[in-house]
């Protein structure tokens, strides 16, 4: 019911109950509730009915208790309409015209009347439907804040002499060092130097899947470590942690509010005085009072009010347990008019990694034997094509040898002996300048201008064969894409800076309709607003770092795998904790369905209030059966609005495309290639 916190009354507990915090000095009332008192117990509500009831069992035991049952009756009601006057009185004292004066107005009617049952009936559902509705939101709230605030208070941060030492963890610092045991959660964001062990990162990216890490890698705070002991040394700490940032920009985008809640609370105030006009004018028609106390009671609007916000603690909620993190309501309701989506190539549709996807032996070479010499012999170079390489050998089940004699000139090649055989890696022209005679290009048929990185392999002077690289393309994209086009998105386009031929080969793989490559920065801003010129609701889709500008051309700016990045949280109006693309047209559906589920509730809400002042007007309801209904028909906008939080639930068990048991390739084979060892069951 939300009747600006109608049951408070105890100061002593403000600091347990003050949901979300105000600058010292600054007004609650902006925000629609009360803060000074902390929520009445539900004992004392429970020790009003007792009062109620006993007076209802007085009457109909005893043919003379009359003065026993009103007596008890009017306790019951005092104790019941208590706070609900005083919120009222005080209301008013403040120079605020709300709905809990006519709660307080049906209440006082009824005691004034000397019908103190009814007054008592009447305090107690209007009560009751407000503990029901505060305990529903603060279980909705309960929900997020139980994926985001997982950080542990203590941590174990190690000395110089290499003992353990445990502290608070807001004590710790940035450079400190701190050891993880399997099954603590992390308590600061960090990179690990010694161990490795798998982290379940679901509070952060939405994975229900762990995540294997080893020394180098990012770890964030709130993230379980399930195996292993690890040394992690803290990047950020406190609240400027991953965990800390969105943290707070989840709980700040429950404070903000569509535009249409905006325009309810501004017109709350003349509700109040129209109510009251009503209610006079069925007394002058009628002359019944028990009808003008109906109108009152059907005139709360509880129903009307928590159309919204419900719908959007709900979709919020079911946003966060997926990894998407929402800054602010009104982005919810923009989604669901999205009917064009603008995406980056390099990070966003594409993993941004080189990645093995052709291995062409030459002669009576195998492919897992070229595969071998290759990545044995830049088992110790940095450069991205050696962690391709090795990272195919791992998967196919191919054992490393250890190079000797390792030689790396930057940005051609690698020479090394593997196996007393002398190694050459690189470049065309590399091997060739390192007397490699034959004409080995010629068995190429890949075009580099479409984004290929071929490499070739050289062993004692012969080439055994060459390796064909490429950015590979996300194994959801093109579902993700289809999906898109089945939620009625319109227009698909990719901007890239990136070569044309690239970026062409790139939507023909995913099955984006439109791409253009070779943009700068400026050129993609441009983009995005011609495609707004032509009347498209756009959503721009990116890395959050180099694509900002472009983020901010659009109506709805989306970062990619903004784990971890400050950059990617704040400069997009949603960020993607992982980089799952099917939570794209998730979000979306999500949209519709929020959207449809406030028009429900609006409508509920409207109908509710008309038919029931219209029916009360008539003498055909009750006070205590209004009060009754009014508590119920809360109840039914509060539970409709709970169907959003189990959207989704389908994406929590995305599992990442096993391991290739062949090299990866969209084309025919080259002249004699073979599949590598095939790669073990995952």
């Amino acid at each position: 019911m939300q009747v600006t916190s109608l049951l408070s009354h105890d100061e002593k507990d403000h600091d347990h109950h003050h949901d979300h915090d105000h600058e010292h000095g600054e007004s609650c009332s902006s925000c629609g509730h009360d803060h000074e008192h902390a929520p009445v117990r539900l004992w004392q509500t429970l020790v009003g009915v007792v009062f109620v009831l006993n007076a209802f069992l007085v009457d109909w035991v005893f043919e003379h208790g009359q003065t026993v049952a009103s007596a008890s009756a009017m306790l019951g009601a005092i104790i019941l309409g208590y706070p609900i006057v005083f919120t009222a009185v005080k209301d008013i004292r403040r120079g605020i015209l709300s709905i809990n004066e006519l709660v307080a107005i049906a209440v006082l009617a009824a005691f004034a009347t000397g019908d103190y049952k009814t007054a008592g009936v009447v305090a107690f559902f209007m009560l009751i439907g407000e503990i029901i509705e505060t305990r529903t939101a603060e279980g909705a709230r309960a929900s997020i804040e139980s994926l985001i605030h997982l950080t542990p208070t203590k941590a174990r941060r190690l000395l110089a002499n290499g003992k353990e030492e445990e502290v608070a963890a807001k004590d710790l610092a940035v450079g400190d060092t701190i050891r993880v045991r399997p099954g603590d959660n992390v308590a600061a964001d960090g990179v690990i130097v010694s161990g490795q062990g798998s982290f379940n990162q679901s509070t952060i990216t939405g994975e229900s899947l762990p995540a294997d890490k080893k020394p180098g890698d990012e770890v964030f705070a709130g993230t379980q470590n399930l195996t292993g002991v690890i040394e992690i040394k803290v990047s950020r700490a406190g609240q400027d942690t991953t965990l800390g940032r969105v943290r707070e920009l989840i709980l700040a985008a429950e404070k903000t509010k569509l535009p249409i809640m905006k325009i309810v609370d501004q017109y709350m105030g003349f509700y109040t005085p129209l109510v009251l006009v009503i209610a006079a004018l069925v007394w002058a028609f009628t002359r019944q009072l028990e009808n003008v106390i109906s109108v009152i009671i059907f005139s709360c609007p509880c129903a009307f009010i928590l159309a919204t916000p419900t719908a959007m603690v709900a979709a919020l909620s079911a946003a966060a347990r997926l990894g998407i993190l929402i800054k602010n309501v009104a982005d919810i309701e923009a989604a669901s008019k999205i009917n064009a989506f603008i995406f980056d190539k390099t990070g966003t549709l594409t993993t941004g990694e080189l990645a093995v996807s052709r291995l062409a032996p030459l002669g009576e070479t195998k492919a897992a034997e070229l595969l071998l010499l290759a990545a044995s012999a830049e088992k110790y170079s940095n450069h991205p094509t050696a962690k391709a390489l090795a990272q195919l050998a791992g998967e196919a089940g191919v054992p490393l040898v250890e190079p000797r004699d390792f030689a790396e000139t930057a940005g051609r090649g690698v020479k090394a002996s593997v196996n007393g055989e002398v190694v050459l890696v690189g470049r065309a022209q590399w091997l060739k300048d390192n007397g490699v005679k034959e004409d080995f290009t010629k068995s190429v048929d890949l075009n580099e201008a479409e984004g290929w990185s071929l490499i070739f392999v050289a062993r004692n002077g012969h080439c055994v064969g060459w390796v064909g690289l490429q950015d590979q393309t996300r194994a959801e994209a093109k579902t993700a894409l289809a999906e898109l086009k089945q939620a009625n998105v319109r227009r698909i386009a990719m901007v890239s800076g990136d070569r044309q031929p690239v970026a062409t080969r790139v939507a023909r793989e995913i099955g984006c309709e439109e791409a253009q490559g070779e943009c700068l920065p400026q050129n993609k801003v441009d983009f995005v607003r011609g495609v707004r010129a032509k009347g498209y609701k756009v959503a721009v889709v990116g890395d959050g770092v180099n694509d900002a500008p472009a983020l901010a051309a659009g109506d709805i700016g989306i970062a990619m795998g903004a784990a971890g990045s400050e950059v990617a949280i704040h400069s997009a109006t949603i960020a993607l904790m992982n980089n799952d693309l099917r939570r794209l047209p998730f979000l979306v559906q999500l949209s519709h369905s929020t959207r449809s589920v406030i028009n429900q509730n609006f409508l509920f809400g409207l109908a509710f209030i008309i038919g029931g002042m219209t029916f009360s007007a008539l003498g055909y309801v009750s006070p205590v059966f209004a009060a009754a209904m009014h508590t119920g028909g809360s109840l039914i906008v509060v539970f409709n609005s709970a169907r959003l939080v189990r959207k989704g639930e389908h994406l929590e068990h995305y599992a990442p495309v096993a391991a290739p048991t062949e090299p990866r390739s969209n084309r025919p084979a080259a002249p004699g290639a073979a599949s590598p060892a095939p790669a073990p069951a995952v």
